[in-house]
């Protein structure tokens, strides 16, 4: 062997001869599917250490299965930023316990709606694709899932017919948290909506540009916020950062004679940063501004006070896409489920002023 060599990996044989056992018999050592005795046991532990063998090549039991072991995630946007969103940790999470009992790793990957079909999900080797969301950026990259016949869930969006997907109750949700303002006594309200498509644009939602909206979460939510204030102007943010918040917050409450009394936001990282706007102009929330938001994270910074919130079950939701891939790679038919969300009432909502 030259010194560009590299040494062969022992192989389970090399175990079992070294332990003077059968090669079932240290497959079943590692593998735990049968006991062992506790001396044979250690014998072929022992045998492994000596040769540095640490356990079945992953790579060799994805060929015999004909799989990666490994399902995609395709976020929209930059990774750094879909990560700063507690929704989306609280989604990973459960959609890791989900595929718990496939062993699978997990692929991240940014949906660029300026990558064509040799894409890199078109090359990936990974056995499923879970798309969170459906928008017509994301079109592309399920166009590329089905012309592989790859197993995919979608979250939050609608895929088409055939496609299973795990949604929440966002329009009837929205519409909770939108009452309870209305039943406080507030009239005059405005909106702060997650983005409307692709371009992120941050603006006054016009009915043209809700027209031609592709992000069905957003939709949703701005339909159950209008069922109860159907004529509340909305401003739409760049994405769920308390940072936009902020920024549409300052663009809500600059002019004074035409202040809202509450502003309803589409995520809880929205609405913290509305409250900080009102901070700025020295509004007290809730005397001078009630504040309602959607997601019911936990939010750093936020102090003493508890937003008023409807409560999605993000981790269930992520745990339910999992489940349905893993339902999928063993031949089953996934099944599209709908989670509810629960209505908070917190301390960031009272009666409007009384001038």
């Amino acid at each position: 062997m030259t010194s560009q060599e590299t040494p062969r990996r022992a192989t389970i044989a090399d175990v079992a001869r070294a332990a003077g056992v059968a090669t079932s018999t240290a497959s079943v050592v590692f593998s735990g599917k049968a006991k062992v005795a506790t001396a044979t046991r250690e014998r072929v532990l022992a045998a492994a250490a000596e040769l540095g063998y640490s356990g079945p090549d992953p790579r060799a039991a994805s060929l015999r299965r004909g799989r990666s072991g490994i399902v995609a995630v395709v976020l929209e946007g930059h990774l750094r930023a879909a990560f700063l969103d507690p929704v989306t940790t609280a989604m990973m999470d459960g959609l890791t316990d989900g595929l718990a009992d496939l062993s699978a790793g997990i692929l991240l990957m940014r949906d660029d709606p300026g990558e064509s079909d040799t894409a890199p999900l078109a090359n990936a080797p990974v056995d499923a694709v879970v798309l969170i969301g459906c928008s017509g950026r994301t079109r592309t990259s399920l166009e590329i899932v089905r012309g592989r016949g790859l197993p995919v869930v979608v979250i939050e969006g609608d895929a088409g017919e055939g496609i299973p997907r795990i949604s929440l109750d966002n329009a009837a949700a929205a519409a909770d948290v939108a009452r309870h303002v209305r039943d406080l006594g507030h009239t005059e309200v405005a909106l702060v909506t997650l983005h409307l498509d692709a371009a992120r644009e941050r603006g006054a939602v016009t009915p043209a540009r809700l027209d031609a909206a592709t992000v069905e979460v957003t939709i949703d939510r701005l339909a159950g916020m209008r069922s109860i204030f159907p004529d509340a102007p909305a401003i739409s943010a760049a994405g769920s950062l308390i940072d936009e918040g902020l920024l549409v917050g300052r663009m809500l409450l600059a002019d004074a004679e035409n202040r809202p009394t509450a502003v309803l936001a589409q995520s809880d990282l929205l609405a913290v940063g509305v409250m900080r706007a009102a901070e700025e102009l020295g509004l007290r929330v809730p005397e001078d501004l009630s504040v309602a938001g959607f997601d019911g994270i936990a939010v750093d910074g936020l102090g003493g006070p508890v937003l008023t919130t409807s409560v999605q079950p993000a981790v269930e939701k992520g745990r339910a896409a999992g489940e349905q891939v893993a339902r999928m790679l063993r031949g089953e038919q996934g099944i599209t489920q709908n989670l509810t969300c629960r209505f908070r009432a917190g301390t960031t909502t009272a009666p409007p002023p009384v001038h």
